[in-house]
């Protein structure tokens, strides 16, 4: 079965940081992938699909928006349960996307259950299923690329910050550069096989490059000023937690095996610490913050009803908005007079 040629990973324009933020993580999956935001008509897809055709015999999987937790992770197997009588796992898409490239689009739309699934495998290269009384657990290393749209929604902080590296890409504001990505994207839908041989030579040396610096990789290690380089800049942008810090190193010593370099730099740090922060800053998800606003709590050594009223009957602003206090109402003192009641005409 034929599939339809990938647009070159090296023809992408104006995409520089797209590009090493997906090299990085195809070099050390357990950077835990790659989310990109950024309006229609950005390459998202793309540069996903380049990716996975750069790589030898890597799978590129695509993850349905409504796909269920089962088809994601596996379930049981009923025809080996109804004819053999055996508990076996039906592989789900984690399974087929083992070695390649797992393709997220509209992740902020998904379930979080699935969110959770797809970043624990990502992270942690295996996938353990237990449901339908299976427990088993088989590789699951990918490249996990997300995308979305900003203006779909966000994605709730907690699962923001376990993407691995993160960036927000924007249209191009230059005629020149519009029209390069255009004159390329002509090219490659009039004859794609044409611009896929103007590229063969540079794209064999990138995917042996990748090859080189992922046997490359566990021998280089992070020296005391990498790791105070990483600390600092992660001090320096507030972020929750030693997530950041993590993903700085294993994505600086990327670079460094992606450049044969014998050893890791604080400048390689440097060079990666914007996608590793930009989705973790303090800052970064002010509005994802103030989405759900919560009442402010009460001393506990006052409760809201002796507060509105030490305000003169006024609602206390740290309580329900639009509560009105408490105010006493008088009791009306029914007397029963031992008649009947009154017979309906």
């Amino acid at each position: 079965m034929s599939t339809s040629p990938s647009f070159p990973f090296t023809a992408l324009v104006a995409q520089e940081q797209l590009q090493r933020a997906l090299l990085l993580a195809a070099i050390d999956p357990a950077i835990g992938g790659v989310l990109i935001a950024g309006p229609r008509g950005t390459a998202k897809s793309t540069a996903a699909r380049a990716l996975a055709a750069l790589l030898p015999g890597a799978p590129f999987v695509t993850l349905p928006l409504a796909a269920s937790l089962e088809q994601l992770v596996g379930t049981l197997n009923l025809q080996d349960a109804l004819q053999n009588g055996q508990v076996s796992l039906q592989p789900g898409l984690l399974a087929r996307a083992h070695g390649g490239v797992l393709y997220v689009d509209e992740v902020n739309l998904l379930p979080d259950a699935l969110v959770d699934a797809l970043l624990d495998a990502a992270a942690s290269g295996v996938n353990t299923v237990e449901r339908d009384g299976i427990s088993e657990r088989h590789a699951a290393r990918f490249v996990l690329v997300g995308t979305m749209n900003p203006e779909e929604g966000e994605l709730r902080p907690q699962l923001l910050d376990r993407f691995g590296l993160a960036l927000t890409l924007a249209n191009p504001q230059d005629a020149a550069t519009r029209s390069a990505i255009v004159r390329a994207r002509l090219a490659f839908e009039a004859n794609p096989e044409a611009l896929l041989a103007a590229h063969h030579d540079a794209l064999a040396q990138l995917g042996q490059r990748i090859e080189a610096a992922r046997a490359r990789l566990a021998q280089l290690a992070w020296s005391d000023a990498v790791l105070a380089r990483a600390a600092e800049l992660a001090l320096a942008a507030g972020v929750d937690g030693l997530r950041a810090d993590l993903v700085m190193l294993r994505a600086a010593r990327a670079l460094a095996a992606l450049q044969a370099r014998p050893q890791v730099l604080p400048e390689d740090v440097d060079a990666v610490a914007d996608l590793a922060l930009a989705h973790r800053r303090a800052d970064a998800q002010p509005q994802a913050q103030a989405q759900s606003p919560q009442p402010a709590q009460q001393p506990p050594s006052q409760p809201p009803s002796q507060t509105a009223a030490s305000q003169g009957g006024q609602a206390s602003p740290t309580g329900d908005w639009g509560a009105l206090p408490p105010r006493p109402a008088p009791m009306v003192r029914v007397v029963n007079t031992g008649g009947l009641a009154p017979k309906k005409a």
